[in-house]
């Protein structure tokens, strides 16, 4: 079962530093430091919103419109953040 926990946790991981290299990214094409037209840099922004748009979706539809401000990857990474921290120390102790 510690395999299992283990691999849902790096999983979790894995899912939290996309959501930073697309954060990040949304804010270098935002503010036009990287070419768009590039196919390379298209690609990866295309690879980057099809891994995270299904999850911020449903969180977008109950926050408020705060204007040009997107939290819906904040709320993502505190979820995250609270699953990693269950697995660990909730579900891991509870098969012992």
């Amino acid at each position: 079962m510690n395999a299992l926990i283990d691999t849902l946790i790096y999983a979790l991981s894995l899912y939290w530093w996309i959501i930073i290299a697309s954060a990040i990214f949304s804010w270098l094409f935002a503010f036009n430091v990287v070419n768009s037209r590039n196919a390379f840099v298209n690609n990866i922004g295309t690879v980057l919103y099809r891994l995270t748009e299904p999850v911020y979706r449903p969180i977008r539809r109950f926050l408020p419109d705060l204007g040009g401000i997107d939290i819906s990857p904040i709320i993502v990474l505190l979820v995250i953040f609270f699953l990693q921290r269950f697995l660990d120390s909730t579900v891991r102790f509870a098969f012992y």
